[in-house]
């Protein structure tokens, strides 16, 4: 009993005295609107407004870095990707900054994607797979009868063609209808016209071995980023927010730039120090940017080179209007090839590799996605004898992870 009793008097006077071990409280600084962290590397990642995209990249463009785009030679699928990009970017409250020499600014924000509710898509999935369900029970009967030769790929399983994340980032758009004006001025925008900023007298002029107006774009994003505080000089009068740049067709013409006429890569120094200086504000600052450059119009490959290497990620866009591909059976479900040129190495050795490299894109219901690139089964039924070996030269183009390509004139040979 004295034991005890003496165990618990002691009890009592630790309790009374206390410990200075205190435990540690997580911050309470509030997230950023619109971002959330890498699973990869940490880094703070914004969504694109193409959730496939944003699958492809590592989950998202990383806050201070540069995504490059390189345009498709009517510019149609290429600009649309810029419109998701300051779409999502007003959606989310993010700051904007928008400059362009061909199309103003205002032009712009004025053709931006309508947002979709998340309950619109939600009923809209929901009936697809409802539709996609009831076909299946209606014509597995039909099937089985039918499938006499292919009989040994029925227990094979499904290619998935979609590019899906487990967890929902981003949100989708309607490209079939535009913003409403409350909502695109409901945030702080930017707007950089190259015509209303660069006399005609100077435009052709260069300052430091720099065209003139990439001079003034770096000066107004630098004015920019300091003024409200995305550098973190001066603190922001409400929470922490995100700057988006969005730059239209930068390296062409309309720019001053002869990049795309001149084949001597000196002529390059303009294009690739903008590039330099613009990747130096970007890492420190809040800030993101998309570039579209049009790379079809430069014929030096050494000048690419310099330009995706001073970028952070680079993609590509081919599209089939006005080629043969357009008419080619392969590509029928698609309007173009997406490639994957660079992605960035952020707080790790390598990146983050794609499972797969054969990708196209297309406008599907509405919506702008990105898919796996796969062959049909079979040709047979729908190429004439005359086509098959167009069919065959075009599927040397992929991978052999969709099947082998027979040698010669024949076709597909799985």
């Amino acid at each position: 009993q004295k034991a005890t009793g003496g165990a618990n008097g002691r009890g009592k006077m630790a309790t009374r005295a206390g410990t200075s071990f205190q435990r540690r409280a997580r911050s309470k600084r509030a997230p950023v609107p619109g971002t959330r962290p890498s699973l990869h590397n940490g880094q703070l990642l914004l969504s694109t407004g193409v959730p496939s995209l944003d699958y492809l990249i590592g989950g998202g463009l990383a806050v201070g870095t540069l995504l490059l785009v390189e345009e498709d030679r009517y510019e149609s699928y290429s600009r649309m990707l810029l419109k998701y990009f300051v779409a999502e970017g007003i959606v989310c409250g993010h700051s904007l900054l928008i400059a362009s020499a061909k199309d103003h600014p205002e032009e712009i924000l004025q053709d931006l994607p309508a947002p979709l509710l998340d309950d619109v898509i939600e009923i809209k999935e929901s009936t697809k797979e409802t539709e996609d369900n009831m076909a299946d029970i209606t014509s597995a009967a039909a099937l089985q009868d039918s499938m006499s030769i292919a009989w040994r790929y029925q227990n094979l399983p499904v290619v998935q063609t979609a590019l899906t994340s487990s967890s929902r980032f981003g949100h989708y758009y309607d490209v079939s209808k535009t913003m409403s004006p409350e909502l695109q001025h409901s945030v702080n925008c930017h707007s950089f016209f190259r015509p209303d900023e660069v006399p005609l007298d100077v435009a052709a002029a260069e300052f430091s071995n720099m065209n003139f107006g990439y001079v003034k774009l770096l000066r107004a994003i630098q004015r920019v980023i300091r003024e409200e505080g995305f550098d973190g000089s001066s603190p922001q009068t409400k929470q922490r927010n995100i700057l988006r740049i969005g730059i239209h067709s930068l390296g062409s013409v309309l720019w001053g730039d002869d990049v795309g006429l001149n084949e001597n890569p000196e002529s390059a120094y303009s294009l690739t120090r903008f590039l330099y200086a613009l990747r130096g504000l970007l890492r420190t600052s809040l800030s993101a940017c998309m570039i579209t450059v049009p790379a079809y119009l430069i014929q030096n490959k050494a000048v690419i080179g310099r330009v995706v290497k001073l970028s952070d990620t680079v993609i590509g866009l081919e599209s089939f209007n006005a080629s043969e591909r357009e008419t080619n059976p392969i590509y029928k479900d698609y309007h173009g090839l997406f490639h994957v040129r660079q992605l960035p190495r952020l707080n790790c050795l390598i990146s983050d590799v794609p499972d797969t490299k054969d990708l196209a894109f297309k406008l599907k219901r509405k919506l702008f996605t990105i898919e796996r690139l796969h062959l049909p089964p079979d040709l047979s039924d729908t190429v004439s004898r005359s086509s098959k070996q167009d069919v065959a030269e075009s599927a040397k183009l992929l991978s052999s992870g969709c099947g082998g390509v027979a040698s010669g004139n024949k076709h597909l040979d799985f």
